[in-house]
């Protein structure tokens, strides 16, 4: 069954992923970003996108987060998931690409970086798969290899674990154990 409709391109690109290289905000959240009258922040995160990045993690890959943004909400989240590489308060996203790169000993080919704004642009532009969310800005349509249909925060991030997934044929052993 082919539950996702690709292209022999995206397909070929899929196939060779090992790691997932994920920007925060518009990503994994939907962008929001809420602080209280002591300044205090919080962010939305969708508990679905936290059981892909899971099972993605179940089936060895090598997860990392990079954003912009500096918050102590990003490493609760981050260590709920299991995601040990963490890069905060980013000016330079290439810069910070390359070492997660020589941390994970992969080359571009086997890296797929989802991102949502014009910063994210040269990382997409070097990777192996590039994604990006159903609202993430249109000028990156021409930098990326695959537009999820749901939006930062409410499931991009659990519909490309699938699509990685089901395309390197890992989706029904990872599951097996919820169908008895």
């Amino acid at each position: 069954m082919d539950k996702f409709k690709l292209h022999d391109e995206q397909r070929q690109r899929l196939l060779p992923l090992k790691g997932l290289i994920m920007d925060v905000d518009g990503v994994l959240t939907d962008g929001m970003i809420i602080i209280n009258d002591r300044g205090e922040e919080s962010k939305n995160f969708h508990v679905r996108d936290g059981h892909g990045v899971k099972l993605l993690k179940r089936s060895g890959f090598q997860l990392a987060l990079l954003t912009g943004r500096q918050s102590r909400t990003v490493e609760h989240r981050a260590k709920e998931l299991g995601i040990d590489t963490i890069f905060q308060k980013v000016h330079d996203k290439i810069a910070a690409y390359q070492q997660i790169k020589l941390k994970f000993a992969l080359n571009d080919e086997q890296i797929c970086y989802v991102g949502d704004d014009l910063v994210d642009i040269p990382v997409l532009r070097k990777v192996g798969f590039a994604a990006t969310v159903a609202d993430g800005i249109p000028e990156l349509d021409q930098y990326v290899h695959w537009r999820s249909r749901y939006p930062g925060g409410g499931g991009a991030i659990r519909e490309l674990c699938e699509l990685i997934l089901w395309t390197q044929q890992s989706w029904n052993q990872l599951t097996q154990r919820y169908f008895g």
